[in-house]
């Protein structure tokens, strides 16, 4: 069984390997916010006793990269079943919760790759991460991958149109993304939005690769890793139901 889910795995990184327009083209976005926004807010930022608007948005960058990556590995599942290749996967003498798995955890790795080489990105424009406590902020990076990754493979399951899927996917990452405190910090919001920002997963997963990346510790770090645990245990028993019930 454990043989399935390393070639579901392996088939996503050789997909990722060989699309190098995809590759290039993933990274257009977070440079554009970064110059953008980096350069954009940062003095604004900087008069109102924020400190440096870099060191605040990068982790943001990062983790949105890494959501964006991840979200969007579901719409693998609409291609295959289009051109037969899940017909010919499902019928395998093989539980369809690994194929699912091996699905999740290699759109996960190629979230996570996205997000190092956006880190990596950051280090140009003037980000400078603690490196003590790096392994820390993979370990978030890793989590926001394999909750969005199952997330989007749970919708891609109950789709079948292709043009559909990213307009769904759109409608539901920016008002995500946006409202997770990756662009501005969250103390200070009317209540309402406060309370939206809580309750939003990627909110867990930037504040934790936030405060990872600058070094900062505190009881709120193992706090947010036993949420972001649950959470994803959860989607992806939700991901896993929902596709064992795919209809090809």
């Amino acid at each position: 069984m454990s043989e399935a889910i390393y070639v579901m795995w392996l088939r996503q990184l050789k997909r990722y390997w060989r699309s190098k327009p995809r590759l290039i083209g993933s990274l257009a976005q977070p440079i554009l916010f970064l110059i953008a926004f980096g350069f954009g807010f940062g003095p604004t930022f900087q008069k109102a006793g924020g400190g440096d608007y870099i060191q605040f948005l990068a982790p943001g960058i990062i983790a949105m990269t890494t959501l964006f990556t991840a979200m969007f590995s579901g719409i693998e599942v609409i291609w295959d079943r289009k051109f037969g290749f899940l017909k010919e996967t499902l019928v395998a003498p093989v539980p369809r919760i690994y194929i699912m798995l091996g699905k999740t955890i290699g759109g996960a790795t190629v979230a996570v790759i996205q997000g190092i080489v956006v880190l990596m990105l950051t280090l140009i424009v003037g980000f400078r991460p603690n490196v003590t406590l790096l392994p820390l902020a993979f370990l978030f990076l890793a989590l926001i991958a394999l909750f969005f990754t199952s997330f989007g493979i749970a919708i891609a399951s109950k789709i079948e149109d292709m043009q559909a899927f990213p307009l769904i996917m759109n409608f539901i990452i920016m008002p995500l993304f946006f409202l997770s405190g990756a662009l501005f910090p969250i103390n200070g919001l009317p209540k309402p939005i406060e309370i939206i920002v809580r309750i939003n997963p990627l909110h867990y997963g930037v504040e934790g690769l936030r405060n990872s990346l600058m070094g900062i510790t505190g009881s709120y770090i193992t706090v947010n890793i036993l949420i972001l645990l649950v959470l994803t245990a959860i989607m992806n028993i939700i991901g896993s139901l929902l596709f064992s019930k795919v209809e090809l």
